[in-house]
């Protein structure tokens, strides 16, 4: 029988990603066809930041942001002093944390989805008198619709299996902050190898369904576009 500590660590570890996923593709949708259509000279910075999760350690960027959501700090003070609300080594700040360190997997692939549609499909909705919003909604994004899923899977994925950042700005408090890859860390530490291994089993099945998923996909989408 599975003990309650371990149904509630991946029923947390599941609402962490599901929370993150649905906040990326809401905002990365118009972050990403900003990227993909904005003529900014500047836009370049604005992906590299995107972009530094991706190569950044996940340890450096959860330091910074445990710092700044500290209340010893301006900003974290701030919230606390002002907002009643305590982000670090709370369930918050680790969605707060997860969302950033997760951007460039959903972004990327929406703007590459945006990049590769031929602008003619734009400008013709424009030419028909349809708005940049019913543009956007109707016709761009059915248009990419392999990329939303892609975003979808690799920021869920990814956000189920991250650990440095989760385990820097949320600690391990039972119920709070510990997640599946924080739990099997801590198994480990405690040499407690068949509860690391259910743990590290589950998002290993996870991870490869997801994977499975994002290839299928293409394969369809491929074999589609030949015939």
């Amino acid at each position: 029988m599975l003990d309650q500590d371990f149904i509630y660590t991946l029923l947390l570890t599941g609402k962490l990603a599901l929370i993150t996923t649905v906040i990326l593709i809401l905002t990365g949708i118009p972050v990403a066809y900003w990227l993909s259509y904005s003529r900014f000279k500047l836009k370049f910075i604005a992906e590299t930041l995107i972009s530094m999760p991706m190569v950044l350690p996940s340890t450096v960027m959860g330091y910074y942001l445990l710092v700044a959501f500290s209340p010893e700090n301006a900003f974290g003070n701030f919230l606390q002093k002002y907002c009643d609300v305590r982000l670090a080594f709370s369930f918050q700040g680790i969605v707060i944390a997860s969302i950033i360190a997760n951007l460039p997997f959903m972004i990327q692939p929406l703007q590459n989805g945006f990049s590769a549609l031929n602008d003619d499909l734009r400008q013709a909705s424009y030419t028909m008198g349809k708005s940049k919003i019913l543009t956007l909604f109707k016709v761009l994004i059915p248009n990419i619709k392999k990329s939303v899923i892609t975003g979808i899977a690799l920021t869920f994925a990814h956000c189920i299996g991250e650990f440095g950042i989760v385990i820097m700005v949320g600690g391990n408090i039972p119920k709070e902050t510990r997640i599946a890859s924080v739990a099997i860390y801590d198994q480990v530490q405690a040499l407690n190898f068949e509860a690391a291994n259910r743990y590290a089993f589950v998002l290993f099945i996870l991870s490869f369904l997801i994977l499975l998923l994002i290839y299928s996909i293409n394969r369809k989408t491929n074999f589609t576009t030949f015939r």
